[in-house]
């Protein structure tokens, strides 16, 4: 539950419209900058807590003013393998067209594979196909709550093990991917993470970054986490945002696992992120 004193759909300075009962609301009456007031800030993380990602819409700013949207959050991180903006390091690229072989269709949350993964990610579409790629998003909190009693207790206390080198180290050498290890070590989470905001427990595993449990036999191990990936994929746990120019999704890498599909090629989609910078998952 959110520690949040207001109800989850009202505010003083900001409109809120939920996408579904749980996950996922656009939000109304705010231009995204630096000068976003300290009160509307508030209750920006306020509905960020109760329904996971918020969404918004015609925010035509420009790259120094979503930067500077992304710190009043807290402190942006470099990712230190995707496509960075030439000049502005904190600001991830993600361009697909006719060109490409694969989008990032696959369910995750971002750079789990850290020490201390993203609180939060900040997308904003440049470049819209006419039809198709929209991202989905899963409220992990509800995957969790829907798996039986004897699930629950059975990965209660489990340990995931998290690396970059399932999704980024396929084009390295091995001495390269060991001097990568060795500055971005693999990641032991919990399976189950608890929310340091709301107390809520969630999933937290995911099919881009997670190798193996730690201390399972990996026959038994695999078939487990194949049962745990399949529970991002029940509609009734999503929300889906359709995108347009300039529409802006701010997700919690805590509480969300997300999708975008790729079903619109040889069209082109671009996006632009900045991702907020988190704590050890407990």
């Amino acid at each position: 539950m959110s520690t949040s004193a207001a109800a989850p759909n009202e505010s003083e300075t900001i409109t809120i419209a939920p996408l579904s009962p749980t996950v996922g609301a656009v939000i109304g009456g705010v231009r995204m900058s630096g000068d976003v007031s300290a009160g509307q800030v508030a209750e920006i993380r306020r509905a960020l807590l109760d329904w996971k990602v918020v969404f918004f819409r015609d925010q035509d700013v420009n790259i120094e003013e979503h930067i500077a949207f992304g710190a009043l959050f807290g402190e942006l991180e470099i990712h230190p393998f995707a496509t960075n903006l030439e000049g502005h390091p904190e600001v991830v690229v993600i361009h697909h067209d006719e060109g490409s072989l694969f989008g990032q269709n696959g369910w995750h949350s971002d750079v789990t594979w850290r020490l201390e993964p993203s609180m939060g990610s900040i997308l904003r579409a440049r470049i819209v196909p006419p039809v198709g790629g929209d991202t989905l998003f899963c409220d992990m909190n509800a995957a969790y709550e829907g798996l039986s009693d004897d699930i629950k207790e059975k990965i209660e206390g489990m340990t995931a093990v998290h690396s970059y080198t399932r999704v980024f180290g396929g084009g390295a050498s091995e001495d390269e991917r060991e001097a990568m290890r060795e500055k971005y070590p693999d990641a032991r989470h919990p399976v189950v993470r608890t929310h340091p905001e709301t107390g809520a427990k969630s999933l937290y595993v995911n099919a881009a970054f997670v190798s193996h449990l730690e201390g399972v036999d990996a026959v038994e191990g695999n078939r487990l986490l194949r049962r745990l990936y399949r529970q991002a994929s029940i509609p009734e746990y999503q929300c889906r945002f359709r995108w347009q120019k300039e529409s802006v999704a701010f997700w919690d890498n805590r509480a969300v696992q997300h999708y975008a599909a790729f079903d619109y090629k040889p069209a082109t989609r671009r996006v632009e992120r900045v991702t907020i910078v988190g704590d050890t998952p407990v």
